[in-house]
């Protein structure tokens, strides 16, 4: 049985195993995605590990991809209805059930996999791969102004919890804020309104496509559209798997010399981890690893 328990110091045997679960999911992801004729692409650290290792990186500890908005929204409502949801479940904050995570998942529910943010929530601690999406730049700097200011509002309410890699300014007056708005039922109003306002620009309306909920860093991206409005297909630990049509123009600008390696104190898995069993059900350590009694 795979038992994790400091991911950022576990065995390279169990982080490959740990890659292979999230490959099953992906695997999953994708064919359900061609049934319902929905695009995705993969992005972030699983799009350099298909053009630089045709695979995963090797320390990297999850799976991401893109969808643009209005297939990010339609997956919400077909996932319930035709996915294998005995296994797969579609992830997302709600008013009853928060997950720290300002983007959508699918997790694997006969897995565990528990976050530290979220050991005192009661949801789906399962492996899974983010989905994040793609959403229209407006043509006006106000409107920018506008859209920006929402997401932030819509990050920090929506996560209920202070943000990582952000910076202690934004870090402090995050603090500050939670301060002063205490009560759950408000700030699920405000990120609910905030998240309206931050998809109203129709990306077929203007040539530019932003990436709001990945922190601030990527946040002041503007990639021209056509990068995204096509994929091509690209090796991934053996599949065929979709990447942006214009993948060598967003890794550059998300990432730079997205080919070469980064100083090795950043090779390191990124999620910071209570427990993981690839074998076992996180409903198993419900008491024992999350929302246990204090």
């Amino acid at each position: 049985m795979t038992e994790i328990f400091d991911l950022q110091n576990c065995s390279t045997d169990d982080l490959k195993k740990l890659q292979k679960k999230s490959l099953e999911i992906l695997v999953y992801f994708k064919k359900f995605c061609e049934e319902h004729d929905l695009m995705f692409s993969l992005c972030g650290g699983t799009c350099i590990g298909a053009i630089r290792h045709e695979g995963f990186i090797p320390w990297d500890d999850d799976i991401d991809v893109f969808m643009l908005r209005d297939d990010y929204e339609k997956i919400k409502k077909l996932w319930p209805k035709y996915a294998d949801t005995d296994r797969y479940v579609y992830c997302r904050t709600s008013k009853e059930e928060n997950y720290h995570n300002i983007a959508a998942s699918i997790r694997d529910k006969n897995t565990t996999f528990i976050n530290r943010h979220s050991v005192d929530e009661d949801i789906v601690h399962g492996v899974g791969i983010d989905i994040i999406p793609l959403d229209g730049y407006p043509t006006t700097k106000i409107k920018r102004t506008w859209q920006i200011l929402n997401t932030m509002i819509f990050s920090l309410f929506n996560a209920q919890r202070l943000p990582d890699n952000q910076g202690n300014l934004v870090r402090n007056f995050s603090k500050i804020i939670f301060s002063i708005i205490k009560s759950p039922n408000l700030r699920y109003k405000l990120w609910c309104f905030s998240e309206r306002q931050l998809v109203k620009y129709p990306i077929e309306d203007g040539n530019h496509i932003t990436q709001l909920l990945s922190g601030f860093r990527f946040m002041k991206l503007k990639y021209p559209k056509e990068i995204f409005e096509e994929v091509v297909y690209k090796k991934f630990e053996g599949y065929e798997m979709p990447v942006p049509a214009g993948y060598d123009e967003y890794l550059t600008m998300a990432f730079g010399d997205y080919m070469s390696y980064p100083p090795e104190d950043d090779q390191v898995a990124k999620h910071d981890t209570v427990y993981i069993n690839l074998e076992e059900p996180y409903t198993t350590y419900k008491g024992i690893y999350y929302c246990v009694e204090k």
